[in-house]
């Protein structure tokens, strides 16, 4: 069945890891990762911070169509596509707008901030800085953001416990 399922959650919530963990745990699906459109741009790239201005913002719902019209390819190709990126505040609603794939799931991975800042220590790459901190994106996630689909704290879950709770209630994640 075709599907697309959104992964989203603040930077080290586990995205990456947890939509790679659904798909291939699914019969026929792929993992359409948001960042690599943003990658995608060479010079006169504008990243998003606290205080990004109107191109920032502009190359981000770029980004965002451009990953819903992919999962939505993939979807017409008999896929569900599992897109991954950090999708907050009014952007989760316009998001929800852009996939016109239905069924659409949207999971948002909600840890707690200590439990981000240790994961953003223990990793290669780092996400945060330009301004963020956990304390403010996971505040941005809370207060801003419509609670739409299924929230999960993953503090305590593993990768495999955490991509059973998604298959296991995915119908709350199921998105009009």
């Amino acid at each position: 069945m075709s599907a697309v399922v959104l992964v989203t959650g603040v930077m080290a919530a586990g995205k990456s890891t947890v939509a790679q963990a659904l798909a291939e745990r699914l019969p026929r699906a792929a993992h359409v990762r948001g960042d690599v459109f943003r990658r995608m741009i060479v010079s006169g790239r504008a990243d998003m911070a606290p205080d990004a201005g109107d191109e920032a913002l502009a190359q981000l719902r770029l980004r965002y169509r451009l990953s819903a019209a992919t999962a939505d390819a993939y979807a017409d190709a008999g896929f569900t596509a599992v897109v991954q990126d950090v999708v907050l505040g009014p952007e989760l609603a316009a998001f929800t707008r852009l996939v016109r794939t239905r069924p659409l799931h949207v999971v948002v991975l909600a840890p707690r901030p200590d439990v981000v800042a240790a994961r953003e220590a223990g990793r290669d790459k780092t996400g945060y800085g330009g301004g963020w901190t956990p304390e403010l994106l996971d505040r941005g996630l809370r207060e801003e953001t419509a609670r739409i689909g299924l929230w999960l704290d993953t503090s305590e879950l593993t990768v495999e416990g955490t991509v059973d709770a998604i298959l296991g209630d995915l119908d709350r994640a199921l998105v009009p």
